[in-house]
């Protein structure tokens, strides 16, 4: 078991949940406004679960994240 005061190496913010979760949320909500090709399949009620289910993941990826992120210059 890792000693939870040692210090863990930052990792490139690419590697990062939380980054890539709101990307991902980012890209489609884009995506929607450009086309509108998402609303016709998506439930009545999808941008209220986003609106309130985007804060909470972030919060729990938060919650269970160890590393911080760091810059990677080349």
């Amino acid at each position: 078991m890792r000693d939870p005061t040692a210090p863990v190496a930052a990792k490139p913010w690419w590697k990062s949940r939380t980054i890539r979760v709101n990307a991902v949320v980012a890209a489609l909500v884009a995506l929607e406004a450009g086309t509108g090709l998402l609303q016709p399949v998506l439930p009545v009620n999808f941008y209220t679960l986003v609106a309130v289910g985007l804060p909470v993941i972030n919060a729990v990826l938060r919650v269970v994240t160890n590393q911080a992120l760091c810059r990677r210059r080349a």
